[in-house]
């Protein structure tokens, strides 16, 4: 099999196989940092379980096969190219599986069975289906033969025993469905076959690329496959998630995280409005009474512990000057109050007394968990923080004035607490932090107290160009480093402590052009496009080498390269002809480890 033209291939050890709505995947990343050298259905309901692994087998001994993923199949070839194995989404819970020289065996992913883990296998007595019912995930795992044999091993089995269902023998087609099941029915097969299946599917991934990238030329060569990590990372609702929501990444980050989302959505805003707002809007249908936001929200948990920074505002100044939104009447007044009530929080229960500025209580609560900005401190009145409040006061004033309602009090908070940051954290030659506790200084070598740049014109001239020249201290061949390579704070593989990341680069970006530094707003902008068209969508990368680090699948990265990619074509020149340009990289082979055509 090769690549469906237009589409792009991808390395399932870095993108998972997946599907829009669905909470599963295939994929041999089966936990934190951890990868198996055999394709297991994953499952996202109760975090992330490896339920099954999939193996190809002729004359019942599993054979080498190499991987071959787009968008709309994944494909197990032989190595000796006689026999293939594949899968296609027929819909958001069942997987349709073929096979063609080669058996599948099925078996649960756990090393045996006990009262918490691993999966009861029994025969069903309706059909003969073969049955799985995880302890983990709490769902039912039912595979039904459609074509050729399936045979049941370990059925009723209890402690340590395989259990495994086998699908199909050597010299034989086969055909059958592997279906997540919610409650005791089922959904039976759909009458399509397997390769109107996959028409289907690349229609329907066509319909969302040309809405997410309708602009992807040969200047933006990973459009194609960024659109497709946002896809394919998408749930529907359940659970917790009370939306369509796209998930950090269907590997072990498979959470939607209360800042994340907001680049998802500017990403989704021009071709999918409503569905960026329902981005925008996820985490605010948790906001608790405080005003308050979750730090996170998972199909199973909702965790308060932490928050995150309020680039919320920020984000809907963009949204609206850049995009048709439908955004007017009742759902204008719910935007508009929750972001009241988020900002308030800020204001009420995040100051010391006779305090002006807000403080973050850990790096957590800013995004940025262990940048060097937090190590004199962690209770912080922040330069960034204080600046993304100034910005959502001004939009809060731009949206009361819209609504008719009274805007000079958002005008009068956001002028004091601007003057504030600017009296107490800006020393003449930079931004700091300030305990709230403790009163001292942080230090001021990361690019987290760069920030402020948001506020463009909102700061004096010899702030903002102060600031705006201190970027290219990090400005490395690959990117904007969290941390200057040349700091003695420096780290690698430090998280937000060295690493580029999509959200400060998208924001530096953003302020340099809010502060007319548009030249080095293009640099910033072309160097991380590059980085990810070499290195794909990492949750982070290397500042020196350009190494792609942690969570591979990241999907506020493809998000930030969309818009990257949108907003370079648009400063360019006249339009260019669209077209589905970009195939995929270099196939790669090796045994059952597997790669990508």
């Amino acid at each position: 099999m090769t690549s469906t033209p237009g589409l792009a291939a991808f390395d399932v050890r870095e993108i998972p196989f997946s599907y829009r709505g669905s909470w599963l995947d295939l994929s041999p990343v089966v936990g934190f940092h951890e990868t198996s050298d055999v394709i297991h259905l994953v499952s996202h309901v109760n975090g992330m379980h490896a339920v099954l692994r999939l193996h190809p087998q002729r004359a019942g001994s599993t054979v080498a096969t190499t991987w071959h993923a787009d968008p709309t199949r994944l494909v197990w070839r032989e190595t000796d190219g006689t026999g293939e194995v594949a899968a296609v989404f027929e819909s958001t819970t069942v997987v349709r599986l073929r096979g063609s020289g080669l058996a599948l065996r099925i078996q649960d992913a756990a090393p045996g069975l006990t009262s918490w883990s691993g999966s009861f296998l029994v025969t069903d007595p309706l059909d003969d289906a073969g049955l799985f019912s995880s302890y983990e995930t709490g769902r039912r795992y039912r595979i039904r033969g459609l074509r050729g044999s399936l045979r049941v091993e370990g059925d009723g089995a209890l402690g340590v025993a395989d259990r495994a269902v086998v699908l199909g023998a050597d010299d034989q087609p086969w055909e059958a469905t592997l279906e997540e099941v919610t409650s005791g029915g089922t959904t039976g097969p759909g009458a399509s076959t397997f390769d109107e299946l996959v028409d289907r599917v690349r229609a329907e991934f066509g319909v969302y690329l040309d809405a997410v990238a309708p602009w992807r030329t040969d200047e933006t060569p990973a459009a194609t496959l960024a659109t497709y990590v946002l896809w394919s990372a998408t749930v529907e609702p359940g659970g917790f998630m009370t939306r369509e929501s796209v998930l950090m990444s269907k590997h072990w980050m498979d959470k939607l995280w209360s800042w994340d989302h907001c680049f998802n959505a500017l990403a989704l805003a021009s071709g999918l409005p409503e569905l960026a707002l329902d981005q925008l809007q996820a985490p605010f249908d948790h906001q608790d009474d405080s005003g308050a936001l979750p730090d996170s929200i998972s199909h199973s948990e909702v965790l308060f512990n932490f928050v995150k920074p309020p680039v919320h505002g920020w984000t809907l100044r963009r949204l609206r000057a850049d995009h048709d939104l439908p955004l007017s009447g009742s759902r204008l007044r719910e935007v508009y109050d929750r972001l009241a009530r988020w900002t308030r929080f800020w204001l009420d229960v995040r100051r010391r007394p006779g305090h002006e500025l807000p403080c973050y209580h850990h790096g957590n609560d800013s995004g940025w968990d262990n940048s060097t900005t937090f190590d004199r401190d962690r209770v912080l009145e922040s330069p960034d923080l204080a600046a993304f409040l100034v910005v959502q006061l001004d939009v809060l004033a731009e949206l009361a004035a819209e609504l008719g309602e009274d805007a000079a009090g958002w005008t009068v908070l956001g002028d004091r607490l601007l003057d504030a940051l600017l009296d107490q954290l800006w020393t003449g030659e930079e931004l700091v932090g300030v305990g709230a506790l403790s009163g001292a200084r942080s230090t001021a070598t990361s690019l987290m107290n760069l920030l402020p740049l948001v506020l463009g014109e909102r700061l004096p001239e010899a702030v903002r160009t102060t600031l705006a020249a201190r970027v290219s201290a990090h400005l490395t061949p690959h990117g904007l480093a969290t941390e200057p390579t040349d700091s003695p704070l420096y780290e690698d593989d430090g998280y937000w402590r060295g690493p580029i990341w999509a959200p400060s680069t998208a924001l530096v970006e953003d302020g340099l052009r809010a502060c007319g530094s548009h030249e080095l707003a293009d640099e910033v902008n072309l160097r991380f496009r590059r980085l990810c068209e070499r290195s794909g969508f990492a949750e982070n990368f290397d500042a020196r080498t350009g190494a792609g680090l942690r969570d591979r699948a990241y999907t506020w990265t493809a998000a930030v390269y969309l818009l990257f990619a949108a907003d370079h074509l648009r400063r360019s020149g006249p339009p260019r002809v669209a077209r589905p340009q970009w195939a995929g990289r270099p196939s790669t082979t090796g045994p059952e480890t597997g790669s990508v055509a």
